[in-house]
């Protein structure tokens, strides 16, 4: 999940679907709660610790936070490099997942594919919207780190590509890798209450309308495809303050020929769709 939320277009909350946690991760969150503040406030720390899921959260946050610190530099050197390559790789990731998440839906009816289609358009329009320019304000640093991360809950919809749309894609990656703690600090702290507002109104939809909401994601996830693809011609650029180019106009092409560079990140791709069939395949087993 770590390594999905740094790089722009796959979603966090996508790779927890396909390794079969959604569920139990939106529970966990949504265990943040006031019976957890009041356990934490009478001394109570070890009822505190079990009530808020921390067994299964605990070890999860670390393997996130490990990956961005680990990987962030890497990803950004390989999105920069070798970009066909990667969303290759990602790309063969979320269509496998759209077929073995898809047989969480108990029965696929009208209305379940009428929200998946709704998901799909959804999700397909934001991908095509260009990037802002915004201010590096605490007050925006905040409101980034907000909808990022509600961005991170909802499979197909990436938190790092929100990051980009609002302009602070760099400005956080930058941040992270300089240790700014301060900013860090700042946008974690809009993230935190972002997540325990939202996960909340995600876990209420999964209670009580599951195979609707499921296909809404899952057409999140469809139309995300938009962004993922691995050959694209860009349009529109500019240069930020950092000197670097921002691409803030693509659009899909197909391959122009089928040599090396193409078998290559079609090998990745294959490696990526499969990759998901065998992990829906051993989470079965361990079922």
């Amino acid at each position: 999940m770590g390594a999905a939320d740094i790089v722009p277009g796959v979603s966090g909350g996508t790779m927890a679907l396909i390794l079969g946690i959604y569920e139990r991760l939106i529970n966990a969150i949504r265990s943040f709660n006031l019976n957890f503040i009041r356990l934490l406030f009478s001394m109570r720390f070890k009822e505190a610790f079990l009530s808020a899921s921390f067994p299964f959260l605990l070890p999860l946050i670390i393997g996130i936070l490990s990956a961005i610190l680990s990987l962030a530099k890497g990803l950004s050197w390989l999105i920069y490099n070798h970009p066909v390559i990667i969303w290759s790789f990602f790309f063969g990731l979320v269509l496998s997942s759209i077929f073995t998440v898809g047989k969480a839906i108990r029965g696929w009816k009208i209305f379940s594919i009428s929200a998946a289609c709704l998901g799909a358009v959804t999700s397909f329009f934001l991908f095509g919207l260009i990037p802002l320019v915004t201010p590096n304000a605490q007050w925006f640093i905040f409101f980034s780190g907000f909808v990022a991360i509600c961005a991170m809950i909802l499979p197909g919809i990436s938190g790092a590509y929100i990051l980009v749309l609002l302009g602070k894609y760099h400005y956080i990656l930058e941040a992270v890798n300089s240790r700014d703690l301060f900013t860090l600090f700042i946008f974690m702290s809009g993230a935190l209450f972002g997540i325990l507002t939202f996960v909340r109104i995600i876990s209420w939809f999964l209670n009580k309308y599951h195979n609707i909401t499921m296909a809404v994601l899952i057409g999140l996830m469809i139309g995300s495809l938009r962004r993922i693809w691995p050959w694209k011609e860009t349009l529109t650029a500019f240069l930020n303050s950092h000197g670097e180019e921002v691409q803030t106009l693509q659009k899909n092409v197909l391959p122009s020929c089928l040599d090396r560079d193409v078998i290559i990140a079609l090998f990745f791709m294959a490696c990526g769709f499969i990759l998901v069939l065998a992990l829906d395949i051993l989470a079965r087993k361990e079922k």
